[in-house]
């Protein structure tokens, strides 16, 4: 379950067998149900999560009740209410497992620990906060300039694998739209 973590870690870092110790001893495996919410809004994020398998949304609920999914994520990569997380604030989000997912998690006292031991992980956190940075930059710029349709097919270019497992309310919401919209710009892109 560590290899995936590991291989991430070692394509941005070099690790000794002391930092994979400190991986195994401080990332917790995980494995919950689908549709589980596993962090909720109104509290403080917990864990930072690795996705070794499944898909993860965070979402919240607007002035009507709507759901609004502000972000998906599918292995391998990290999710959590980041803002919040890092500065130990109650979270606006909820972190909701779409599928079932096997996932690796780290507290923060954790986290502040593998970081003060390792060198590695120091560096390797700042590239994970800093790609969660320019993410969100990059949403909001694409949310602002491009179209729906452009939006929908930089989804299905980028990550395909999202389009059969996540269902297509969630997708919509993500892309700033309907669930009525999406469907139009599907059967267009069909023909």
């Amino acid at each position: 379950m560590y290899a995936q973590l590991l291989k991430l870690i070692g394509q941005k870092v070099s690790l000794s067998d002391e930092d994979k110790s400190l991986c195994e001893q401080y990332f917790e495996p995980v494995l919950f149900p689908k549709n589980r919410v596993i962090e909720e809004e109104n509290k403080i994020p917990q864990h930072l999560y690795f996705i070794v398998s499944g898909f993860v949304r965070l979402f919240y609920y607007n002035d009507n009740g709507d759901e609004v999914t502000t972000h998906i994520n599918c292995p391998p990569g990290f999710i959590t209410s980041y803002f919040n997380f890092n500065n130990q604030t109650k979270a606006t989000e909820n972190l909701e497992c779409v599928t079932e997912c096997e996932l690796l998690r780290i507290s923060k006292a954790n986290l502040d620990k593998i970081i003060s031991q390792s060198a590695s992980f120091k560096d390797f956190s700042i590239w994970v906060f800093q790609e969660s940075i320019v993410y969100n930059e990059n949403r909001s710029k694409e949310l602002a300039t491009l179209t729906a349709e452009q939006r929908y097919q930089k989804l299905i270019d980028n990550y395909p694998q999202i389009i059969h497992n996540v269902p297509l309310q969630y997708i919509a919401s993500f892309l700033g739209m309907n669930s009525k919209s999406l469907s139009r710009i599907r059967k267009q892109l069909i023909r």
